[in-house]
């Protein structure tokens, strides 16, 4: 098992080692198994093209993200932490250098999570989020209503200041990404209060 685990992990690594050199477009499974030192064959067996393979990645990788800035569980008010956890993902993602890459040369491979389905990494935050909001109705910090909507609702918003963010920034502290952390965190905030 920790083999299959190794090799699919080093085939993962070789993946983001190509996106972040050229692109989704342009990395194919040979040039991966390349990296990787792996058969394509290997790839083949678990992965049929690039474009699940990318789908895998994002999923590694954005949940990587979610793990890090995970509300800690010490007690104090959850909508305290919870807006804190959702600003700093938001800004983490937006400087994942995968993420990053793929908005700047090859932006369509995010359309069809935005347009047509929830992939397997938008379906993991909904779930954290959606505990996160039920720990904060039992502790009464998040204001009461339909957790999963909530959920949903809070996934919109933090979607496009991660996807659109850095189409409204600008130099300057008035419109620079730190100010429109701060104003994100002024509608999570009002969002959730009580």
């Amino acid at each position: 098992m920790a083999s299959i685990r190794h090799k699919k992990d080093a085939v993962l690594d070789a993946t983001r080692d190509c996106v972040l050199a050229v692109g989704v477009r342009r990395t194919t499974l040979t040039d991966v198994a390349r990296r990787a030192g792996v058969s394509r064959m290997t790839i083949y067996r678990r992965w049929p093209d690039v474009r699940t393979l990318v789908a895998d990645l994002m999923t590694r990788e954005w949940a990587a993200v979610v793990s890090r800035v995970a509300p800690p569980e010490d007690g104090s008010p959850v909508r305290v932490q919870a807006v804190e956890a959702l600003v700093t993902g938001v800004a983490a993602l937006r400087a994942h250098p995968l993420f990053h890459k793929i908005m700047q040369v090859d932006p369509e491979v995010l359309l069809p999570y935005i347009l047509e389905r929830r992939g397997t990494s938008q379906e993991a935050m909904l779930r954290a989020i959606e505990a996160t909001l039920r720990a904060g109705h039992r502790d009464g910090s998040v204001r009461a209503g339909d957790p999963a909507r909530q959920a949903r609702s809070l996934l919109l918003v933090l979607q496009s200041f991660a996807m659109s963010g850095h189409i409204m920034t600008e130099d300057g502290p008035a419109l620079s990404a730190a100010a429109f952390d701060e104003e994100l965190r002024q509608i999570l905030e009002r969002y959730l209060a009580p």
